[in-house]
């Protein structure tokens, strides 16, 4: 998954959000006095320098020079700016881990900033990322492997969405959530699948039951229903066989099975 376009429009915006949020904010006479840390240099010219090193590639040093400002003006607006910069290069530099805690961080820190929502988006782009591979469009199914960074990203996206459904960053996040809503769908699925052809007849119909009731827009919704009532029919429950064949017949009238079960 190629995220670097949207990723740098919507870095781009969060840099001007927060300029402009902070412009008016003045420093205290404490910070005043701290300009004369750091080698002298103001953090303004600090922050300038890292974001040199970042256009350069040299991310780790980009890093370094953010943590500066952490570390001798961490009541700035360069501070508040540096810690979404350091989160967004542990995520070029693929250190998801500790991009995501630097996340955790800020939000934790700043819940009532205008760009904190950025915080939540980029926590989601941040977990999509992780869950993908190189080989992916190739050799792999992302549903079949561990989508725990998936449910991670379909976790953050939503608690964006709930808690600021007004920002463009949830509007965004929308249209993210159809993908990992599919993707997360097709794993329960292939769950269901792999216990039905074991003979584990009844977490085949549980798995089935869950992706109707937790992803009902999905794509895999009639297959659930399909292979529902395989399984009822093969356990001998056949009201409930014929129940889930009436409510798939109803609202996918053309559905064709395309799974197989050997």
């Amino acid at each position: 998954m190629n995220y670097s376009k949207p990723i740098m429009n919507f870095r781009l915006i969060c840099s001007l959000s927060v300029i402009f949020f902070l412009t008016a904010c003045s420093l205290s006479p404490n910070e005043n006095n701290n300009q004369i840390i750091a080698d002298g240099l103001s953090p303004k010219i600090i922050y300038q320098e890292a974001k040199n090193k970042e256009d350069s590639g040299t991310l780790e040093q980009a890093i370094d020079q953010y943590k500066i400002i952490l570390e001798s003006y961490p009541g700035s607006k360069y501070a508040i700016q540096a810690r979404l910069d350091i989160s967004y290069n542990l995520f070029k530099l693929k250190k998801y881990n500790l991009a995501l805690n630097e996340l955790d961080s800020f939000i934790n820190k700043y819940p009532a900033l205008p760009i904190t929502p950025y915080a939540y988006y980029l926590r989601g782009v941040i977990s999509e990322e992780k869950s993908s591979s190189m080989l992916d469009k190739f050799l792999t199914d992302t549903a079949q492997r561990d989508v725990e960074s998936v449910r991670d990203a379909y976790k953050y996206y939503n608690l964006l969405i709930k808690k600021y459904p007004d920002s463009e960053y949830s509007n965004e996040a929308k249209l993210k959530l159809v993908s990992l809503k599919n993707t997360l769908a097709r794993h329960e699925f292939y769950v269901a699948l792999y216990y039905t052809k074991r003979d584990s007849l009844l977490g085949a119909i549980n798995r089935s039951k869950y992706i109707i009731e937790n992803y009902p827009n999905s794509n895999f919704i009639p297959d659930a229903l399909h292979l529902m009532a395989h399984n009822y029919e093969t356990i001998g429950a056949l009201e409930l066989a014929a129940s889930a064949n009436m409510i798939l017949k109803t609202n996918f009238p053309n559905y064709v099975q395309r799974y197989k079960l050997n």
